[in-house]
């Protein structure tokens, strides 16, 4: 075996050796928190995308239950934590326009959602913060704009979930 090569075989044979020993299996929960509430979001936005509300919850929802230690409760009086959303603002605009026509070739939408989360067994505040979620979709394609709004709630979703499960 070359000089230069057996530096190279000693990490990779390391690094195979070691790949098992780490796994991220938990979370930075407080072990008193068990039980979580996930009213459904509201829908302050105004822009009529009440719809959105439900698979927020709903996706949010079965992410916590199905990738943390907490487990869902439908009541908030019983549980160690409450996550509450609401929709505050939706935005569909121009972000890409033709050189030629000067019109918009695709459009982004915006969506940004508050959520607060409460050690309800501590009776204090977990976190209050915003979300944002955004996705390009080619200009007058219903379906594509319909996608691009589903592909928006799965970042929130993903940011939300990040902040209940390590954002102590």
């Amino acid at each position: 075996m070359p000089k230069t090569a057996l530096p190279i075989f000693i990490v990779a044979l390391v690094l195979a050796t070691l790949q098992g020993c780490y796994s991220f299996t938990g979370s930075s929960l407080p072990a008193h928190l068990k039980t979580i509430a996930i009213p459904v979001f509201e829908d302050r936005s105004g822009a009529g995308i009440a719809q959105f509300r439900g698979e927020i919850t709903s996706a949010l929802a079965n992410k916590i239950e199905a990738q943390s230690a907490l487990r869902l409760t439908p009541s908030m009086a019983r549980a160690d934590a409450l996550l509450e959303g609401t929709i505050i603002s939706f935005a569909d605009a121009p972000s890409q326009l033709s050189s030629k026509t000067g019109r918009a070739m695709t459009n982004r939408v915006t969506l940004v959602v508050q959520v607060r989360m409460v050690d309800r067994v501590k009776k204090k505040p977990i976190f209050d913060q915003s979300f944002v979620g955004f996705s390009d979709y080619r200009t007058g394609n219903y379906n594509a704009q319909q996608e691009a709004l589903r592909h928006c709630v799965g970042l929130i979703v993903d940011q939300i979930f990040d902040q209940v499960v390590s954002g102590w």
